[in-house]
């Protein structure tokens, strides 16, 4: 599905008589006399609100004699709401355009000439900057505490604050004064 498809879903779902409507359809395929009976509403709204949800793709139809029946596609149903969220949009290429510039805004107001001027105070700043250096260090090699603070103090002279940054953001992995780049990395901006 497309993200105006499932913003439409959405829409469409979030209208009580179609929702009552759905309920029903869930239970056994219908027809519009019969749900306007259960519903109390006129055949005219009953139908107006399942050309809606026929849009949609939440309804189906097929004719049964004089009758149309209407039923649930359990096909958009069955989809998760995750799934529904993730859905590609054109939107998510400009965020990650204008993500990209924040990160370098932050990268460029807290570097000079490669050199950490000084730790960001906020967390969110401060995981970019450590993100930064954690590119100093190689996946799967183990450093000493001695080789951590050599990489780290290129950076900045505090390296024992930056070092312990790193291992409480999960960049880094300590153990038995071993360090190693962290597979559990967190998502950085």
């Amino acid at each position: 599905m497309t993200e105006e498809q499932v913003i439409q879903l959405f829409k469409c779902l979030s209208d009580k008589s179609r929702l009552q409507i759905i309920k029903n359809l869930a239970r056994e395929p219908m027809y519009v006399e019969l749900l306007a009976e259960r519903l109390t509403l006129t055949p005219s709204t009953i139908s107006f609100h399942l050309k809606k949800l026929m849009d949609t793709g939440l309804v189906k139809s097929y004719k049964d004699q004089y009758y149309v029946i209407y039923s649930i596609n359990s096909e958009i149903l069955n989809h998760n709401l995750l799934e529904l969220i993730h859905t590609e949009s054109p939107e998510h290429k400009a965020q990650a355009e204008r993500e990209k510039k924040y990160r370098d805004k932050i990268i460029k107001s807290f570097f000079d000439m490669g050199k950490l001027k000084n730790i960001p105070v906020q967390n969110e700043k401060r995981k970019v900057v450590l993100a930064v250096i954690a590119e100093a260090f190689e996946q799967g090699k183990e450093y000493t505490e001695k080789e951590v603070n050599l990489i780290i103090a290129d950076y900045h002279d505090d390296f024992c604050t930056l070092r312990k940054y790193m291992v409480a953001e999960g960049l880094l992995d300590r153990k038995n004064s071993i360090y190693m780049v962290s597979d559990r990395q967190p998502p950085i901006i």
